[in-house]
């Protein structure tokens, strides 16, 4: 079985419910989803088709008790139907980043273009009025703004916004 996700891509910034979508080569694939940040877990069921590409899609809901300590999680796709004679069975795994995580109320985000002399707290200020919240605006990002001295012209960013 092989398993292709592409939604949502690796880092996407993501709410809930989480909405998964993607191909599998299989016979009757019977697929589990799983969403961690290693301290806990939400599973969820899914079908792709059965004897060759097929479409599978899910979303899955994360409950207000998800435990969840991390924005970085973890949406992990296996075929329950692979694997045999001690194989594991065949398992993909992308990392997402949870909105509400960064910012209570997540309700989407905005596309920001880094111009020449912007810091992530002028940045901060404009989206929120106040410039002390650019680590919302770092953790949003953490995959590309490491240092949060360090952004440059052309850096499209990510703003959290409430719904």
């Amino acid at each position: 079985m092989n398993i292709e996700i592409l939604q949502p891509k690796p880092f996407d910034l993501v709410g809930s419910p989480i909405l998964i979508a993607g191909n599998a080569v299989g016979f009757e694939s019977h697929l589990t989803i799983r969403v961690s940040d290693g301290h806990d877990e939400i599973v969820v069921a899914a079908t792709a088709g059965s004897t060759s590409i097929r479409q599978f899609q899910a979303a899955v809901a994360i409950p207000d008790s998800a435990a969840f300590t991390l924005s970085r999680l973890f949406v992990t796709v296996t075929d329950d139907s692979g694997g045999e004679d001690g194989v594991a069975p065949p398992a993909v795994t992308v990392p997402v980043l949870y909105g509400p995580m960064i910012l209570p109320g997540f309700g989407g985000y905005w596309l920001h273009t880094v111009a020449r002399g912007e810091s992530l707290s002028a940045i901060a200020r404009r989206y929120y009025g106040s410039a002390s919240r650019y680590p919302i605006i770092q953790e949003a990002n953490q995959h590309i703004v490491a240092d949060a001295n360090l952004v440059f012209p052309g850096q499209v960013l990510r703003i959290p916004r409430e719904a």
